[in-house]
């Protein structure tokens, strides 16, 4: 066997040559180079600039959940409820962690009935660490979603909002959005109370959105505060019920009612119609949503005319037995006509509000100073937004009394010229309710009876209400106000609605605005019925009937004692009212 032959490496001429020392020394500080670059990145990364990093670490990893608190209740005044929050599931997902497998993804967007395309436009953006896929939704769809077992699709626990009262009482207490915030009515007004402070929960989630700890101290919400009305449920679901059927019954656009306690100043009831289910708030137009009886403001026709006898009264020009003449029912100003719907020479005080004299109340009111009937509107609320935390009350319009015309004055006196909320009619008789002290008013429950501010003596007051239960006889403009058992009092009021510069020639609101038992009043009771078409339209006619409704049943449930014993006798022969 031949053997290789020997190599002697140390004679190979390569590694006989010597190594110049710059290189040795090269490589050497190319790796010194190195390891300090390496050190400087890391002492970079973890102990100078690390704040970056932690926070790409936490968007990935940690959550911050809020934890929601209970929305305050709101009941009536005897307890019962008309606003509660309840638990109920809403799906979330986190888009950089959830399976896209297709199949599942049709199947979710089946379950959640929405389309898939839509779906997948949510769970587009996956660095986005949540979004909503739906909420609240109903226990079944959530059983559904969980059955998928979809991994980055998850439950998540919110509040709905539940009104047990429904559109009787939509318009004062209003509703919430998807957030639980509130949009309407008292719901708005008060959210900040009834909305409390949400919670939070520092926590670490894995990729499949599991908690795996939690890394601060929680913070617990605080619970909104509960709300309790001055609102009677029976009241305002009666008022609401009896709305709404001359509503209908009279073809009209729209009505609203409204029942004060003429002791407390509280509100008993604030109906309109139409109205919505606030649980269900698909389709919704502004006609359903606007509270009208304190948005809308309309001119209040001859229900101003006690304001301006009153006046009068007070300031010694007249008596309830001074008579009037009424030339026949017509009286010319500045070249204006106004006349009543009847005949008439000469009537006495009593019975131009009896008869609703547009010309016996225009000759009153001229034997006066517009500044004073300026102040006394003034002092009654008028031009004025009402003291009642409510979104979107209106303060009507009250011109300034210098720019006022004879012609101006005198149509003012019958309601012409100026605008009023039904609220504010409604304000305005509880003064004559109250022996001539107007009472602050309150949505909220007080329970007692609170100091009014003085408009009239208490004299003039009892006289004027002498005057109100004429209108309620036989004779007056609205026999068919009366109420089985107890005396009654009120004025109606008919205008024609303002259609551009003008007036329609048929479009009318009829009105009625009393008080009951007339000699000690204990609610105020005023009903707007707007664009009557079924043939009448007269307050008297269309309005008097449902406060007639309301004011018994609102006497029965808080439990007044009848002061009468007699039928209502209602006449054949209806007497018509002037403008």
């Amino acid at each position: 066997m031949k053997r290789a032959p020997s190599v002697t490496y140390a004679s190979s001429p390569l590694l006989a040559s010597r190594t110049p020392v710059w290189r040795s020394k090269l490589i050497v500080a190319g790796i010194a180079l190195g390891f300090l670059g390496l050190a400087g990145r890391a002492a970079w990364v973890q102990v100078f600039a690390n704040d970056f990093y932690l926070h790409q670490g936490e968007v990935r990893f940690a959550r911050t959940l809020e934890l929601p608190a209970n929305r305050g209740r709101i009941f009536d005044r005897n307890g019962l409820l008309l606003a509660s929050s309840v638990p109920v599931p809403s799906i979330a997902a986190i888009p950089e962690a959830i399976d896209r497998d297709p199949a599942k993804l049709a199947q979710l967007a089946k379950v959640l009935q929405m389309p898939l395309a839509e779906l997948n436009k949510r769970l587009e953006d996956e660095e986005r660490s949540f979004v909503w896929l739906k909420r609240q939704v109903d226990d079944t769809v959530s059983k559904q979603v969980a059955a998928l077992d979809i991994k980055g699709v998850y439950e998540r626990k919110e509040y709905r909002r539940q009104y047990p009262e429904g559109e009787a009482a939509a318009h004062i207490v209003g509703f919430t959005n998807v957030e639980d915030k509130g949009q309407e009515g008292l719901e708005l007004a008060f959210n900040k109370d009834l909305a409390g402070r949400p919670g939070s929960r520092r926590v670490i989630k894995d990729r499949l959105g599991r908690i795996v700890e939690d890394v601060r101290e929680q913070v617990p919400p605080v619970d909104g505060k509960d709300l309790q009305l001055s609102i009677d449920s029976k009241v305002q679901f009666f008022a609401y019920q009896q709305l709404r059927d001359s509503v209908l019954q009279n073809k009209a656009k729209a009505g609203s009612a409204v029942v004060l306690d003429a002791l407390t100043g509280e509100v008993l009831a604030l109906a309109n119609y139409p109205s919505y289910d606030p649980g269900r708030r698909e389709n919704l137009t502004g006609s359903q949503l606007r509270n009208r009886a304190l948005t809308d403001s309309f001119e209040p026709g001859s229900t101003m005319k006690p304001i301006v006898v009153s006046l009068a009264l007070q300031k010694g020009l007249v008596t309830p037995e001074t008579v009037i003449q009424t030339n026949g029912g017509h009286i010319t100003i500045s070249g204006s006509t106004i006349h009543d719907d009847g005949p008439s020479q000469q009537l006495t005080v009593s019975q131009v509000i009896q008869k609703s004299s547009n010309v016996g109340a225009t000759k009153i009111a001229l034997q006066m100073p517009p500044k004073d009937m300026w102040e006394m509107y003034t002092e009654l609320g008028f031009g004025q937004r009402p003291q009642v935390p409510f979104p979107g009350a209106v303060s009507g319009r009250l011109r300034p009394y210098k720019t006022w015309r004879p012609i101006e004055q005198a149509t003012m006196a019958y309601g012409y010229g100026l605008s009023v909320s039904l609220f504010q009619l409604a304000h305005a008789y509880a003064a004559f309710a109250r022996d001539g002290q107007l009472p602050p008013v309150s949505l909220l429950k007080t329970g007692t009876e609170v100091a009014g501010v003085r408009v009239f003596d208490e004299k003039v007051a009892q006289q004027m209400r002498a005057m109100l239960h004429l209108v309620t006889q036989n004779g007056g403009t609205a026999p068919r106000a009366q109420v089985m058992g107890y005396s009654v009092g009120g004025k109606t009021g008919t205008a024609h609605k303002q259609e551009g510069r003008g007036y329609a020639a048929n479009k009318y609101r009829g009105v009625f605005v009393g008080m009951a038992p007339i000699d000690k009043p204990r609610i105020v009771v005023a009903v707007m019925i707007d664009e009557p078409s079924a043939g009448r339209y007269f307050g008297g006619d269309v309005a008097a009937p449902v406060f007639s409704a309301v004011t018994q049943q609102s006497l029965r449930i808080l439990g007044v004692q009848p002061d009468m014993n007699v039928k209502p006798q209602i006449a054949v022969e209806r007497v018509e009212e002037s403008f």
